[in-house]
């Protein structure tokens, strides 16, 4: 049954979710050295060698969930990039009885969220701090950054507010330090040699997809710009009390590095590589990059990227499915994440990030598909970024953007997993919803406030449901008890071509049962999808809202000025909301859709789909909260009050 249910979860989403660029014209199309090679049957690895040797092609392996049916090749003569297929050498591999098809791959742009270029490394001799004590727990670091890690532990130096953290502490203090515990870094490359790293490094787990090796070492630049995933290790792994640099959220876990980043133009093949990449061996695969954040890019993975992600859930861990984690996207308000396909996929978890005041940073974008927040630079000073390990041994304290954010959550996520081994990759997404504070989290331009969900989830299009609260996290996963299984609902489709008014909202509605009464039955949300396709005049003058039936209303999109498309829009667009969690999706579900603009626009909706996953049972009811105030108990309470109706 459980093999039967993956396998009809990845057919939808596959089918549902074939993320070819949205923003890339044929004819300005990039073709790279590299060749998915499709087999009439499975073959195994020898198999393929023999073949690719005979034509004078590289086999750099079986693609994940594949079944030995899927080959990435490649061609040293081609060049890495070039303008036009090479025709000659697709024909070569098609010749081979074997291969049923050979498609020269697609190059396209994936860049590093939060990288500023620099001349030389970070120094903190004069660095300015104001400590202040204010734990009872003596169990303090004493390495020589910890005093400027802030985001662990928030004394209110430079400007900060004081107790605004990760809450690492509480965790610590519980003898829960990352244990066991292996999270990938997927950059740039890690120096794996750095004295703060080395001890945790997980030479087993890593691999170079951009050289392809075993050692995913920073290709070496004079402005220091692999230093990248570097940074992002430290963050997860750096080790505790060695008087090198600070130390990391789990300091006792392990840290592998996968090199995929590092070149002008990246391909699925690569992507889907490295996160299907030793599955059993890695528990948490973290990225800090993504489509350019330029406002006007409608992009995500394509279909073996997509594949690898959806095996990694299903099968990754044993079964119990791999955590992938991603940085939300540096756009600021001039784009919005769920225009990522990567940050808005309910197979990720997406983190945005909060400086050390509570503000959100410039650069955060917003969107409906954010589940949780941490930290990145601080306030008053822009050099009180995030203070990690940095390239050839050296240290820094200016890592930034949410680049910064998604290691503290791997982090954070790896104490979790040591607390309690076995949970699945959804406990984790309902411990982050359950135990994420909103503290002192506020919009310094005061656009999106604080809002009640319909179970009593309070939520914020920036924030999501709050910072991670480290702490908090471990003690709920000690006692946590499995969540029921999740189902998808394919709850409506309108397909009637509809023009969107220059100067009024279209407004459409589906009334669903949820799948009452079929295997499919959803009662409880989790992620809710809005596949949409529509196109208009000027796409980024498009913004879209969805009002579950307790009267939760997500925008989905939000306007884009960058974004002057006229022709592509969008085609069968999953837009994503985490904000209705918990909620009962039975009833009215509304779709609006409007310009946000002073110029008259046109527009046409041509399909929504509305798709619904959460679980048939209460997800909470095993579960006794410690406090009558908490996340865990409102929602409870408001799922055992609809039992009673």
């Amino acid at each position: 049954m459980l093999k039967k249910w993956n396998a009809l979860l990845l057919g939808l989403f596959v089918l549902a979710i074939t993320l070819e660029t949205a923003s890339t014209s044929a004819s300005n199309e990039l073709f790279t050295s590299s060749f998915l090679v499709r087999f009439k049957r499975s073959v195994n690895n020898l198999e393929a060698h023999d073949i690719a040797k005979r034509n004078s092609f590289h086999n750099i392996g079986p693609l994940p969930g594949s079944f030995g049916k899927e080959y990435h090749f490649r061609h040293s003569s081609i060049p890495h990039v070039r303008s036009r297929r090479s025709i000659a050498h697709t024909r070569l591999l098609k010749k081979e009885p074997l291969i049923h098809n050979a498609i020269q791959q697609p190059g396209f742009k994936r860049v590093k969220r939060g990288f500023r270029t620099l001349k030389s490394p970070a120094a903190i001799s004069n660095y300015p701090i104001e400590s202040e004590k204010y734990s009872e727990s003596s169990n303090v670091p004493t390495d020589p950054y910890f005093p400027f890690q802030w985001y662990l532990r928030n004394t209110g130096q430079n400007g900060g507010k004081m107790r605004l953290d990760l809450n690492v502490q509480a965790a610590w203090d519980q003898g829960v330090t990352g244990k066991n515990v292996t999270t990938a870094i997927m950059d740039d490359g890690v120096d794996y040699m750095h004295p703060d790293l080395k001890f945790n490094y997980n030479a087993e787990a890593s691999y170079d997809f951009s050289s392809n090796d075993p050692f995913p070492y920073p290709r070496y630049t004079d402005d220091w710009f692999n230093s990248h995933g570097t940074r992002c290790a430290g963050e997860v792994a750096a080790a505790r009390d060695n008087d090198i640099c600070g130390v990391g959220v789990a300091y006792d876990s392990k840290v592998a590095g996968i090199r995929m980043l590092d070149q002008p133009y990246m391909t699925d093949l690569i992507e889907a590589n490295s996160m299907g990449h030793e599955p059993h061996k890695i528990d948490i695969y973290s990225a800090s990059w993504g489509p350019t954040d330029d406002g006007k890019t409608v992009d995500g993975p394509r279909n073996a990227t997509m594949r690898a992600i959806v095996q990694g859930v299903n099968e990754g861990r044993k079964g119990l499915g791999n955590i992938y984690v991603w940085a939300s996207g540096d756009g600021g308000e001039e784009d919005d994440c769920n225009c990522d396909g990567y940050a808005a996929s309910m197979w990720t978890i997406s983190i945005n990030s909060a400086i050390n005041d509570g503000q959100n940073a410039h650069y955060d974008e917003s969107c409906s598909s954010t589940l949780a927040s941490t930290f990145s630079n601080g306030a008053k000073d822009p050099n009180t970024g995030v203070a990690t390990t940095d390239l050839y041994g050296k240290c820094t304290t200016t890592h930034s953007g949410t680049s910064a954010a998604a290691p503290e959550a791997a982090g954070v996520f790896a104490l979790a997993l040591e607390a309690n081994p076995i949970l699945s990759w959804r406990d984790i997404q309902h411990l982050t919803v359950l135990t994420s504070k909103r503290n002192s989290l506020y919009d310094a331009k005061n656009r999106f406030h604080w809002t009640m969900n319909g179970v009593g989830l309070e939520f914020n299009h920036l924030f999501g449901f709050g910072v991670l609260d480290a702490g908090g996290m471990v003690t709920l996963s000690k006692q946590w008890q499995t969540v029921p299984p999740r189902y998808h609902c394919e709850a409506g489709t309108i397909t009637k071509l509809q023009e969107i008014p220059s100067s009024r909202s279209l407004l459409l509605r589906i009334d669903t049962s949820a799948c009452r009464g079929t295997d499919t039955e959803v009662n409880y949300l989790e992620h809710v999808q809005a596949v949409i396709t529509a196109n208009a005049t000027r796409r980024g003058d498009l913004e879209m809202f969805l009002t579950s039936p307790m009267g939760t209303r997500s925008m989905i999109l939000s306007k884009r000025p960058n974004d002057d498309d006229h022709r592509d829009g969008f085609t069968k667009w999953p837009f994503m909301t985490t904000h209705t969690w918990g909620e009962y999706p039975q009833g009215k579900w509304l779709l609006e859709v409007s310009f946000n603009s002073k110029e008259p626009q046109t527009g046409w909706l041509k399909e929504w789909s509305l798709v619904l996953h959460g679980t048939k049972d209460p997800p909470y009811r095993t579960l006794s909260p410690q406090s009558p105030h908490s996340k865990l108990a409102i929602v409870k309470k408001a799922h055992e009050d609809r039992l009673k109706m």
